[in-house]
């Protein structure tokens, strides 16, 4: 088969198309030959040599896909070949196969195709996991969702609404943050432009954001405690501001606040595969029913990983960026 590899870490040109030898499943997991998968940070990272692959994950890039299942290893059930099925990766998901443990696959959703159903699993996953799971968002609170027009951010919003709570997001322009609008935001903040803790005041009367979601790290630490309300919960989920930063923890006493700080793909099997069943019973009937859709911002070849790669080093996508198996 074919994957893309990383011979040597560097810009989008380190990623090559090349002739891979074909995997095998082993025990408890399937064979999906893949149709679609999605761009997410985390690549870009690999891609950099700053994000290795967990121990005994595929070396190729590639955190969620859709596709057909085309053999499954000894002591698999529920699932046959032929299933068509999207699947939460440790990574291979740029490739034309890839192996995935039984517990991390999901059924393409009811009313959605199945090259879109790859823009799913590691977005609502992470989001359902660290916004409900871990956070424990409750209807009528406020969320803040820093990059609101980014793939998580486009979920994050959906998911909030569905469940009754208010909406804030950050974003770089006023096409982000319409769209944003659209998805039913109720607070706009352009980072260019605003400053986000004075934002959230306003829009609370002083009280703060009951959950923030951050994929910023450093940069925002002690304003994002600023923007908390009594009882907060900071959930971080990147880094893209850095990784080093002071915390005040007078602050964070004082609103008797929480912070969690939590990656997905290093998470253990049995982890992985209970929040898989989570957005299995809470979220796919939402999507089956029309209130959440996957946002794709565009579709291009999986041999033109690297141009995928340029447009999210650029911020130039509204949702995800799909890469699709010729």
């Amino acid at each position: 088969m074919h994957a893309i590899t990383i011979p040597e870490p560097g810009g989008p040109e380190a990623l090559v198309w090349a002739e891979v030898p074909d995997p095998v499943p082993g025990e408890g997991e399937v064979l999906v030959e893949v149709v679609a998968s999605a761009v997410n940070r985390a690549d870009l990272l690999q891609r950099q040599g700053f994000y290795d692959p967990p121990p005994g994950a595929s070396p190729y890039p590639g955190l969620e896909c859709s596709g057909r299942i085309v053999a499954a290893g000894p002591g698999v059930s529920g699932w046959a070949v032929g299933d068509e099925v999207c699947a939460l990766l440790a990574g291979g998901g740029y490739a034309q196969k890839v192996p995935v443990p039984a517990g991390q696959l999901l059924p393409v959703p009811q009313g959605v195709d199945l090259k879109r159903a790859a823009a799913l699993p590691e977005v609502v996953c992470t989001v359902w996991s660290n916004v409900f799971m871990v956070a424990h968002l409750r209807p009528g609170e406020l969320l803040l969702v820093h990059g609101g027009s980014s793939g998580i951010g486009t979920m994050a919003i959906q998911l909030a609404k569905a469940v009754g709570a208010r909406v804030a997001v950050t974003a770089g322009s006023k096409e982000k943050l319409d769209f944003c609008a659209e998805l039913g935001a109720d607070v706009l903040i352009n980072y260019r432009e605003q400053d986000f803790v004075a934002e959230i005041a306003r829009a609370t009367d002083g009280a703060g954001a009951d959950v923030i979601l951050d994929n910023m790290g450093a940069k925002y630490l002690d304003r994002n405690v600023q923007a908390l309300a009594v009882n907060g919960r900071l959930a971080i989920i990147g880094m893209q501001g850095g990784i080093k930063a002071e915390l005040n923890i007078a602050a964070l006493l004082g609103k008797r606040a929480a912070i969690s700080a939590t990656s997905l793909r290093a998470r253990p099997l049995g982890e992985k595969t209970a929040i898989v069943a989570a957005v299995r019973e809470h979220v796919w009937p939402l999507i089956a029913s029309g209130h959440i859709r996957p946002v794709v911002d565009r579709e291009l070849p999986m041999t033109d990983a690297a141009q995928a790669h340029r447009v999210l080093e650029d911020s130039g996508n509204i949702g995800k960026v799909l890469l699709v198996a010729s």
